[in-house]
């Protein structure tokens, strides 16, 4: 996909402008209330940091993934949350200041994170003892892209609160197309990769998506995180920056092997997301009626 050049202009410019759409509807208030409950930020960052790089070096021993599959897998899940996290939890009706303040952190924390995961599964699967530099820049544009469109959403709403409420549902709609055809695209343009990998590692990064949209869901709703909070989670850590986990393959380790679990995974992952994103929009639509 790093290599796609419709995908790398398209996908920045559209997930900007959802991220404009997104700050249309949010108040310096919503931040505030989610400093205000730390717990929520604790369970999705224990979540993400202490379970899911353990459940991928679990599933790459259980599918006998070789080497350079298996420490991509684990690139993956020690990758903080993708962009479209926050697209995704908007459409499924979450608490999307909770996902943009997670963003943020998880992002800052990968810094240290990452590149601790990553030598360790460097030692566990290729027996090098290789350090990892912290993926900066790459860190640095992904807050960029986050940050800088909401707060120009936010600013719009401040400015011209009519026009950001009437522009909230169509912005909705305009958000489901350009998944759809993020969808549409990243498939097309990436076919061969599916059809020659999908049997070897396709499983395993499929798995892996939906054990950690499940986990962070049902994590918060077991410890009585409201509803918004418990899907916001699940998103934010259920969706990886795979784009992140290939550059750090291909750019910073040099194994371009090590990309095809992310680029599997940033395909399958529309696709599990929203079906996951339908799903609790059905139940939420049960719970009503």
């Amino acid at each position: 996909m790093a290599d796609n050049q419709v995908l790398v202009l398209f996908l920045p410019l559209a997930l900007a402008v959802v991220m404009v759409g997104l700050g249309l509807h949010l108040t310096p208030a919503d931040f505030r209330r989610v400093l205000a409950l730390p717990k929520a930020m604790a369970v999705a960052l224990a979540v993400q940091l202490l379970l899911l790089p353990p459940v991928a070096f679990g599933l790459a021993r259980a599918f006998g993934l070789p080497g350079e599959l298996a420490l991509g897998l684990v690139l993956l899940a020690a990758s903080p949350g993708g962009v479209t996290a926050n697209l995704f939890s908007h459409l499924a009706r979450g608490d999307v200041a909770l996902n943009i303040s997670l963003t943020a952190i998880n992002s800052l924390l990968a810094l240290v994170t990452l590149p601790l995961w990553t030598a360790l599964a460097l030692s566990v699967f290729l027996g090098d003892e290789a350090s990892v530099p912290p993926p900066t820049r790459k860190i640095v544009e992904v807050a960029l892209l986050v940050i800088g469109p909401v707060a120009l959403g936010m600013a719009l709403r401040a400015w011209r609160p009519a026009l950001a409420a009437a522009a909230e549902k169509p912005v909705r709609h305009l958000s489901s197309l350009l998944l759809g055809a993020l969808i549409v695209m990243a498939f097309a343009s990436e076919w061969d990769i599916v059809r020659a990998y999908a049997p070897v590692v396709g499983v395993a990064a499929v798995l892996f998506n939906l054990a950690s949209l499940l986990s962070g869901y049902f994590v918060a709703r077991g410890v009585r995180l409201g509803e918004p909070q418990a899907i916001a989670i699940a998103f934010e850590i259920g969706i990886h920056n795979g784009t992140l986990a290939i550059f750090i393959a291909i750019e910073v380790l040099g194994r371009d092997q090590a990309s095809i679990a992310p680029a599997i995974y940033a395909l399958s992952m529309y696709l599990t997301g929203a079906l996951f994103a339908a799903w609790l929009l059905h139940r939420r639509k049960d719970a009503t009626t």
